[in-house]
């Protein structure tokens, strides 16, 4: 099945360079694109593309923004974020929004194409960089001084994801949650817990359900602040 992709760039020599790209590969294609967020959000209604590759600063409506409509409509588009910084505020303002990914622009052409399918299949991605600055956040977190780190607050990284519901985890549903916090697929999930790899799948399908969270990012933001993983 074609990925069915929305491009969003306010730039376009870039989004022409993507399109090219994107159209190259076998398995997806180009349905339309948009040079302001807001030209993103209705084309995202208009098209209900599988995969929306954003660009954060745009006119009219930037990416962060655009990102949060989309992720609250109707449409069932995912969001993967492709900019030129991964700063801090960029980063953490994406993922609250709903992103699904986070990558920058200088990442290899293959990395790119591979990140619109992870993100079609349901998952979630992150450029190296942003991932050590995720982790670089928690550490920050758990050395200072303050709440503890299941704690939420309105400071907190996601705007999504329910901690009240951690109590009514099982205890085999935190285990899961615990490895989905250090990144463990599935199937390395279903290895460790010697379960079947569809089992896996199951249990963390249940944690998005009661943690209302988008995707895996989340399941890690929480699993952090839960105290179940430690960075480091």
């Amino acid at each position: 099945m074609t990925i069915r992709v929305l491009l969003a760039d306010d730039q376009p020599l870039i989004r022409s360079g993507l399109g090219i790209l994107i159209d190259s590969a076998a398995d997806m294609g180009v349905v339309a694109e948009a040079g302001t967020g807001a030209e993103a959000v209705r084309l995202a209604q208009e098209h209900q593309p599988d995969v929306i590759v954003m660009d954060i600063r745009m006119p009219v409506m930037d990416g962060i923004e655009a990102t949060r409509h989309v992720v609250t409509g109707s449409a069932p588009s995912r969001v993967l974020i492709l900019s030129t910084f991964d700063d801090d505020e960029s980063v953490y303002a994406a993922l609250r929004a709903g992103a699904s990914g986070f990558l920058v622009k200088d990442m290899a052409l293959d990395d790119i194409l591979n990140a619109i399918r992870v993100v079609a299949a349901g998952d979630a991605l992150l450029a190296p960089s942003v991932t050590r600055r995720l982790i670089d956040h928690f550490a920050d977190r758990s050395s200072s001084p303050g709440p503890a780190p299941a704690s939420r607050s309105s400071g907190n990284l996601t705007s999504s994801g329910n901690l009240t519901s951690s109590a009514n985890l099982t205890d085999r549903e935190r285990q899961v949650l615990t490895l989905v916090g250090r990144g463990r697929s599935n199937a390395e999930i279903a290895a460790d817990l010697f379960i079947s790899p569809a089992t896996a799948k199951a249990h963390v399908a249940r944690l998005l359900a009661k943690l209302e969270s988008r995707d895996r990012i989340q399941l890690v933001i929480v699993a952090y602040e839960m105290g179940l993983v430690a960075p480091g």
